[in-house]
């Protein structure tokens, strides 16, 4: 999940993103070597190691047949949908094919559908968002910051103190990301007091205009 302050910019009407899907990723599966025509497979999502979704799939010669249930709004009955999508492939540079799929609703090629909606889509159609374009400046200062601690092999978390220079790293290297890491996360910090200010100070209005009643 998120860090310190996470998620609190997210407002009603805000574009949902491409993390808030289900992501069905080409590359994913030709790599798990389900590509194949005539074969079926079976696809799962998951969060914190518990499956929230799953799918099936029937691959053809040039198209693959996703197999889902969909509920449309707080409707109890499922539907049994049968989508098939359209396959194209490009060769790599230096050898090798990419896989893509056809988008059913626009016709793009992309790497990625989304879902669970009534049908798989690319993120156009549904317009989706990535999570890192919803994010203010202290958000992507947060995010550097765990990013150079990833980096460094530090505890996650910039409330945490900072560790020691890996092993085989050069000093200039690990003083300059050490640099980046402390500047970041003081923007972060100072972005985080001056929402949590902001919203005592909503807070106070809230109570000023009760007391006038």
């Amino acid at each position: 999940m998120g860090g310190i302050g996470s998620g609190r910019h997210w407002h009603y009407g805000a574009k949902r993103t491409t993390e808030d899907s289900c992501p069905l990723d080409i590359r994913r599966l030709h790599r798990a070597g389900v590509l194949i025509a005539g074969q079926c497979f079976g696809w799962q999502w998951t969060v914190g190691g518990r499956p929230v979704a799953n799918i099936q799939g029937r691959v053809e010669a040039d198209r693959v047949v996703l197999v889902y249930r969909h509920r449309s709004g707080d409707e109890d009955s499922w539907q049994h949908v049968e989508q098939p999508v359209r396959l194209d492939h490009t060769p790599c540079t230096y050898g090798g094919t990419k896989h893509w799929w056809i988008c059913p609703a626009c016709g793009r090629r992309v790497a990625i559908l989304y879902g669970p909606g009534k049908l798989f889509a690319c993120r156009h159609c549904y317009g989706l968002a990535y999570a890192s374009q919803r994010e203010d400046d202290d958000d992507r200062a947060l995010r550097r910051a765990e990013k150079i601690r990833r980096r460094l092999g530090w505890p996650a978390g910039i409330a945490n103190p900072g560790g020691g220079k890996p092993k085989g790293m050069h000093w200039r290297t690990f003083e300059r990301l050490t640099a980046v890491h402390d500047a970041s996360a003081e923007a972060s910090l100072a972005g985080v007091v001056k929402w949590l200010e902001s919203m005592r100070r909503r807070q106070r209005g809230v109570c000023d205009g009760a007391d006038g009643w």
